[in-house]
């Protein structure tokens, strides 16, 4: 088989839109390579997304804030326009907060390091009066494809879920013509047009396509034959059970706020820092005292665990 000797040539090119020629390829590879390329593309590569937010004062979002032109639910919506560059692993929470009158924008969220948000100039609500303030707090995940917000529900009172969509790629199109090496004319060019959010260059985009591609069909070439799956034992399942709930936030704990924030405040974010930090040292944090202590003791013995002596 001969060793395929195809370029890509870049026709135009901005932050979120590329048109790219790959050239020249056999007769009807234009149509194969367009094809899986197109559809890994707008399925399959990795993003990030607001999946959660958390206003001030307001219990869910079938409500309205004093001052604010838009309800919870059309501010909801326009979040869901916001689009961030985040890689990590771990959900990371982000803050807003915004005093009236003026325009409260995607670009007044506070992120992290290794957070952006690339549409800054995404309008989220209209605060009417210099009385009028909002504060938020929300959380970004980064993921593939699409989550229904179904899939995060919530027992933390306030918090409101948000459908998320990862995809940072927004649109492809492709096209084969036909083009021509010396008097040969039986070749293809695949002209790709390649649309993002901004999040991620569409050359870029493409590449990693390319690389999702490769390793699916290096497991046709060389199979890599997956490990005897060990029967599931009750001991196994009670670890993985353990193993979800460290893993679980202080807000998903249903600790008063006040606990909460104290507790996030002084690095301890979720139920494993609970657990790794001593009983004392908990309650000397500011705000918090052995009543907030005793709190948080029963919040855990709800969930099957006990805060070590």
């Amino acid at each position: 088989m001969d060793q395929p000797t195809f370029q890509i040539k870049t026709e135009e090119e901005t932050n979120n839109r590329g048109v790219y020629f790959i050239e020249p390829l056999p007769e009807g590879y234009g149509n194969t390579l367009g094809n899986s390329i197109r559809r890994v593309l707008l399925t399959s590569l990795s993003g990030a997304a607001i999946t959660t937010v958390k206003l001030s004062s307001v219990k869910h979002q079938f409500t309205t804030l004093e001052g604010m032109g838009e309800d919870v639910v059309e501010f909801v919506l326009n979040l869901k326009k916001v689009r961030a560059k985040y890689t990590g692993d771990k959900p990371v929470r982000l803050s807003l907060s915004k005093k009236g009158p003026g325009k409260v924008m995607a670009g007044d969220i506070e992120c992290p390091a290794g957070v952006e948000i690339v549409n800054k100039d995404i309008v989220l609500a209209n605060l009417s009066e210099g009385k009028a303030k909002i504060e938020a707090e929300m959380t970004v995940e980064s993921g593939v494809g699409y989550s229904m917000a179904d899939e995060r529900k919530s027992g933390v009172i306030g918090v409101i879920p948000i459908d998320a969509l990862f995809s940072p790629v927004t649109r492809v199109n492709y096209k084969v013509e036909a083009t021509r090496v010396g008097r040969m004319t039986n070749f293809d060019r695949l002209i790709m047009e390649i649309n993002t959010d901004g999040s991620v260059k569409p050359l870029e985009a493409l590449r990693e396509a390319a690389k999702i591609l490769q390793v699916y069909y290096q497991q046709i070439v060389n199979p890599v034959v997956p490990s005897a799956s060990v029967p599931a034992s009750t001991s196994a399942t009670t670890y993985s059970s353990d193993q979800e709930i460290l893993k679980m936030t202080v807000d998903e704990l249903d600790l008063p706020i006040r606990i909460a924030n104290a507790l996030r405040k002084a690095g301890i974010e979720t139920v494993a820092d609970l657990m790794s930090t001593p009983r004392a040292e908990i309650a000397k944090t500011k705000n918090l005292g052995e009543k907030s202590l005793k709190v948080i003791e029963l919040s855990l013995k709800d969930k099957g665990i006990e805060l070590p002596s």
